[in-house]
C-alpha cells in the first residue's frame, strides 16, 4: 500500500539552479520509501499544457495559477506533489500557496554565475543577446523568497546532500513528520 502525503513541495530558484534535478532525485527517494508522488516541472508543463503561454508577467501568473490548481487536485487524491518552477516573485509564490493550501516552499539557492556555467541550452547567453525576452535573472527579475520553509544551496552542496537535507527537514523515515499522512 502506498503512503500518502497530501501536500505540495514547491522548488523555486533561478533557471539552471538545480530545481528539476533535485526534484527528480527527491521523487525517486520518496517512491522507494513507498510514497505516492508526482513531479510537475516548469519546462514540461510549458511544452504541453501551457504551450499557449509566453513569459510576460500575466502569462507567468496564469502558468503558475494553472499548475497550482493541478497540484491541489493531486493533493486531494493523496498524491504528494513535487513542483519545480522558477516562480520568480514573492507575490506569485503567495498566490500559489493560497490556491494549494498545504504547501512547503524550498528555495534552491544558486548564484547567477554558477547558473550560467550549468546552462547547457545556452539560455543565459541568448537572453543577454536579446534573443530570449523576459528571461528571469537577465531581463526579468527574480526575488529571493521572503518566507521559504527550506533553503538548499546547490552551489555549496551536491544534489545528494540537498536531497538528504530536504528529507531530514521533512522527517521522512522517522516516526514524526512535519507533513501529515
Amino acid at each position: 500500500m502506498k503512503k500518502t502525503l497530501r501536500t505540495t513541495l514547491w522548488f523555486t530558484g533561478l533557471p539552471c539552479s538545480g530545481k528539476t534535478t533535485l526534484a527528480k532525485r527527491l521523487k525517486d527517494q520518496l517512491d522507494r520509501k513507498g510514497f505516492d508522488t508526482t513531479h510537475l516541472d516548469g519546462d514540461e508543463i510549458r511544452e504541453s499544457l501551457n504551450k499557449d503561454l509566453g513569459f510576460s508577467e500575466e502569462d507567468r501568473k496564469e502558468n503558475l495559477r494553472r499548475v497550482a490548481h493541478i497540484a491541489k487536485l493531486f493533493n486531494r487524491s493523496g498524491i504528494f506533489v513535487i513542483a519545480s518552477f522558477v516562480s520568480p516573485t514573492n507575490d506569485l509564490r503567495k498566490m500559489v500557496k493560497k490556491i494549494i493550501g498545504d504547501f512547503k516552499l524550498v528555495y534552491v539557492k544558486c548564484d547567477i554565475d554558477e547558473c550560467k556555467k550549468r546552462d547547457t541550452k545556452g539560455m543565459y547567453k541568448r537572453a543577454r543577446l536579446g534573443e530570449i525576452p523576459e528571461f528571469t535573472g537577465i531581463s526579468a527579475p527574480f526575488e529571493e523568497p521572503d518566507s521559504a520553509d527550506m533553503v538548499v544551496d546547490t552551489r555549496r552542496n551536491n544534489i545528494e546532500e540537498c536531497v538528504k537535507m530536504v528529507l531530514d527537514k521533512l522527517n521522512i523515515g522517522s516516526q514524526k513528520r512535519i507533513l501529515t499522512t
